[in-house]
């Protein structure tokens, strides 16, 4: 029966976010509800469906050959020593991670400008709608966010920005908050392992129903939406050819590299900073306390509900907090830890984990989609920061809802 403790998970989730509503009698269970058995098919096909289950894990193999091709480069800007996670200088995070996201920035702009990224939104888009009965340039937005980052999918539908009511503004922040870009998830992978590809893909993908189930009970429809196209077009400046494309996102990969690594040495050691704090005020009474016991047992409950044993909730429970208060770089690499700690967590909860921090849901991003919308649409600045923080908390929402429901399905000994 533990395995299906994730029913009531799911549950508390859309009552938290019908807690949050801001017009709870307009909700559109339809939506709700075709949302959440879309995210059972999917879980089901992909975790449970033998032929799909081989056609995901040749797909996994597939990106993680393509990931791998990035330690050509890795092994000659740093060594042969460095660039191999076994050898004396074991995994080190700048050589083996951040190289990577660089490489498949570059990779994902080459894509786009060959126009297979286009084809792909389009027809995931296309998926959403006939299923979900929304609007095009809703479902191309958080179909769009399953591939590229925040800022970048709402160039998708920039036409129709200042256009869209306030319930698909609020779609396309959960979307965004809710799923990964492909340039992070090599960087997952290479914190995981390649085992866990195939659930990163997963995760994104699921989420995006999941983000329309949380994203129409926070706000849902009251006005008039715009409908909009399937056709994704790629909003921001044209590259003249492949290798232009590829320097472009090189460029842009840099950035978001350096980005991530300034973030995690800055929140990591806020992090210690806080630890001493919490650590000193602890001593008073007797008792040995940091932010992560604090998290962990305050967020067990919930952990519990996504399928973890027990045990295990407080563990995961400081994850969950991690993401939510820092970035899911810094849950991943403690996730990481437990898993190859002397006592390791158990590779359920180390699954449920996976798919739950996956998501760009966390205090740091919604400044990062603030700013990154209001520079689109500038006039809606106000609109767009009103619902910063509550679009966070449903971006968390909808990857818990999709970590409880591929918690279902995940078995107690394998991954």
């Amino acid at each position: 029966m533990q395995r299906f403790i994730g029913l009531i998970g799911i549950a508390v989730l859309v009552g938290i976010a019908l807690a949050m509503s801001s017009a709870r009698k307009r909700v559109d269970w339809r939506i709700v509800v075709m949302g959440i058995a879309f995210q059972a098919v999917l879980a089901v096909l992909v975790l449970s469906f033998q032929p799909v289950v081989v056609a995901f894990d040749a797909l996994a193999d597939g990106v993680n050959s393509v990931i791998g091709a990035a330690d050509a480069g890795i092994a000659f800007m740093f060594g042969p020593n460095l660039a191999d996670p076994s050898g004396p200088w074991g995994f080190v995070f700048l050589v083996r991670v951040l190289p990577v996201i660089i490489f498949f920035s570059a990779l994902m702009a080459v894509l786009y400008h060959i126009g297979v990224m286009q084809r792909l939104i389009a027809a995931l888009a296309w998926v959403l709608r006939g299923v979900l009965r929304v609007t095009g340039a809703e479902a191309l937005v958080v179909a769009a966010n399953v591939f590229v980052g925040q800022t970048e999918a709402p160039l998708c539908i920039r036409p129709y920005l200042d256009k869209l009511s306030r319930s698909q503004l609020a779609v396309l922040m959960v979307g965004g908050f809710a799923t990964i870009a492909g340039s992070v998830l090599a960087g997952y992978v290479g914190l995981l392992g390649a085992e866990f590809t195939r659930h990163f893909i997963a995760a994104s993908v699921m989420s995006a129903p999941a983000a329309f189930v949380i994203a129409k009970i926070l706000e849902p429809e009251v006005g008039e939406p715009i409908e909009g196209g399937l056709g994704a077009e790629w909003g921001g400046e044209r590259a003249g050819n492949v290798l232009d494309a590829a320097a472009a996102g090189t460029s842009d990969g840099l950035r978001l590299a350096l980005n991530v690594g300034a973030m995690l040495i800055a929140f990591v050691s806020l992090l210690a900073l806080a630890n001493l704090f919490v650590g000193w005020v602890g001593s008073f009474f007797g008792v040995s306390v940091s932010v992560e016991s604090i998290l962990g047992y305050a967020l067990a409950p919930l952990a519990f509900l996504l399928g973890a044993p027990w045990a295990e909730a407080p563990q995961l429970g400081t994850l969950l907090g991690q993401k939510v208060i820092l970035t899911e770089f810094i849950a991943y690499s403690s996730l990481a830890d437990m898993a190859h700690a002397e006592t390791p967590i158990s590779v359920r909860t180390e699954t449920i984990a996976a798919y739950a921090l996956c998501g760009f849901a966390n205090i740091p991003s919604i400044a990062i989609q603030i700013g990154g919308l209001s520079a689109l649409v500038p006039e809606r600045r106000s609109e767009i920061a009103g619902l910063g923080f509550r679009t966070m908390i449903g971006g968390a929402l909808a990857s818990w809802m999709t970590a409880a429901i591929a918690g279902l399905f995940i078995p107690y000994t394998t991954v």
